[in-house]
């Protein structure tokens, strides 16, 4: 009975082994086909993308790279709130994945595909990750309403504003912990706070960067200050992302912000078919890089199975013959 029993587990392990290689393999046939899909759907991309200087295409990968790891450190952050810990590997390969989910899946699928797998994988309240979460968007939305008005209006009204976002944010953070019922552990102190604000802060000087660039590249005669307006009015279309990559989500706020920025339609057209054609390289990056993760990883789960077998076989070479039968 025990050694059916035993035989039954190992039958059931085995199953779940070739399901995640089933789901793996499916996943990554499923992102090639929403690459393949998208570029299909927007040919005029590639047509940029052969038009970008060589230098402003490293240059705005090399900001996107900071931005990617401004994101990878707010989600470390978020989770030393309740005292879980993430591997550098897997914060990249959940970081690289969600930020896939949030460009070819409908609105804002990224922060639905990371409280999944913290549940599932670290035990982490779904309700905890979504308050972790507000808070982010409570900064993000702070500091975007500080550089939408920054570089166009005066020093009052950027405050009034700045004040208004503030003021809303800490509304809806109360309301939520209180229907949460969310409370305030060893790790959700200002310190950690201090933290979030700084990794927000350096991913909003990573966008500025990315904006600034994209723009000077169509229209030489911008200003900075019109570019941190940019900035801060394509931050907003991040809360109504409802399309794939916030598709015409992101220009119609642009456009609808025209009076402060003061940057024509065109220029908002080229520079987002820059950023878009940029971003879609960068996720190309991304998927490579996750995929020689996984292959790193298998190799190196092949050379450990290998490694246990030989050990194996030589203590059986040190049992007595009786044993070995």
């Amino acid at each position: 009975m025990f050694g059916a029993s035993s035989a039954g587990h190992a039958s059931i392990e085995t199953m779940k082994k070739h399901l995640k290689t089933f789901l793996g393999l499916a996943l990554l046939v499923a992102t090639f086909g929403a690459f393949a899909y998208y570029l299909n759907g927007h040919r005029e991309l590639l047509t940029q993308l052969r038009h970008i200087h060589p230098g402003i295409l490293v240059l705005l990968l090399a900001l996107y790279a900071v931005w990617f790891g401004a994101l990878a450190w707010v989600m470390q952050i978020s989770l030393r709130m309740y005292r879980k810990k993430m591997g550098l590997q897997e914060n990249f390969l959940l970081s690289a994945y969600s930020n896939l989910a949030n460009f070819f899946g409908p609105g804002q699928s990224g922060p639905g595909v990371r409280a999944i797998y913290l549940k599932k994988k670290h035990n982490l309240r779904v309700k905890d990750y979504i308050f972790a979460t507000l808070l982010y968007y409570a900064f993000y939305s702070i500091l975007s309403a500080f550089m939408l008005m920054a570089g166009s209006r005066a020093w009052w009204q950027t405050a009034v504003v700045v004040l208004a976002a503030a003021g809303g944010s800490a509304v809806v953070l109360k309301w939520y912990a209180r229907k949460s019922q969310i409370k305030d552990g060893d790790g959700l102190n200002p310190v950690t706070l201090i933290w979030l604000f700084t990794a927000t802060a350096l991913q909003m000087l990573a966008q500025i960067g990315i904006y600034w660039v994209e723009v000077h590249a169509v229209a030489p005669q911008a200003s900075f200050s019109q570019a941190l307006t940019y900035t801060g009015a394509a931050n907003f279309a991040l809360f109504v992302a409802l399309t794939p990559g916030a598709i015409g989500i992101r220009e119609s706020f642009l456009l609808f912000s025209q009076h402060l920025h003061h940057l024509g339609s065109n220029i908002i057209v080229s520079a987002n078919v820059i950023d878009r054609a940029v971003y879609l390289v960068f996720l190309g990056l991304l998927f490579v890089l996750v995929l020689s993760l996984h292959a790193s990883r298998k190799f190196k789960f092949a050379q450990n199975m290998k490694a246990d077998d030989i050990e194996d076989a030589s203590d059986a070479d040190e049992l007595p013959v009786s044993d070995k039968s």
